[in-house]
């Protein structure tokens, strides 16, 4: 469990301080995590979904910093656990309680997502970088943003606008090793930028629209 992982172009060789940029910019998603927390807060809709949503990105920059700096299969779990735990939560509690369907197409939209995510994790790592595995991620944040532009009136193009920087983000993290012998720091760190944006938004659409809607306005 503790074998040297080297997945970045920052990262030459072992030790803890190998990835400083990599591990540094993780405090994106620390800091999206307090302005949502603070959003909902000030909004009094500190609910139980916005406060496991807010608890998942500090464990998504907890993690990433663990796997950035110890680089170990132990700690690769860390990183990637709490990403995907965020992503269910995100969609299983958008669906149920902002779009309000019914739980048997709650439960079929989850079980699609799943099942992309199953077949993407499983597609060959060196295609994009391993980034093909977040496709899925894309593609319902996408359809999410299309029905958020469509029915609310506040806000209407947050979670498009989400999807447009994640699309960006990915793009950066799938280019990181091409460019290793032009560009040695490597892209990966915009990764963590524009995820921790990508994370704000998203989580501040769904305080903002579930609140609106469990409160009657």
């Amino acid at each position: 469990m503790n074998t040297y992982i080297d997945n970045y172009c920052e990262r030459l060789e072992p030790g803890l301080w190998a990835e400083p940029l990599n591990a540094v910019t993780n405090i994106s998603f620390l800091i999206a995590a307090f302005l949502c927390y603070r959003l909902a807060k000030r909004e009094e809709a500190l609910h139980i979904q916005s406060l496991v949503l807010i608890a998942l990105m500090c464990a998504i920059g907890v993690g990433s910093t663990l796997f950035h700096t110890f680089a170990t299969k132990l700690t690769l779990l860390s990183d990637v656990l709490p990403i995907l735990l965020y992503q269910i939560a995100f969609i299983w509690f958008y669906a149920l309680f902002v779009m309000r369907l019914h739980i048997y197409k709650v439960v079929c939209l989850f079980g699609a997502f799943l099942a992309l995510t199953v077949l993407a994790e499983n597609a060959p790592s060196h295609i994009l970088n391993g980034s093909l595995a977040y496709a899925p991620s894309i593609l319902f944040l996408f359809g999410l943003g299309i029905w958020h532009l469509k029915t609310q009136q506040k806000e209407k193009y947050v979670l498009l606008s989400a999807s447009f920087i994640f699309m960006a983000s990915l793009t950066f993290r799938s280019i990181d090793m091409s460019l290793c012998e032009s560009f040695q720091i490597g892209t990966h760190f915009m990764w963590h930028i524009l995820n921790g944006f990508v994370l704000y938004l998203a989580t501040r659409s769904f305080i903002l629209t579930f609140h609106k809607r469990s409160s009657g306005d």
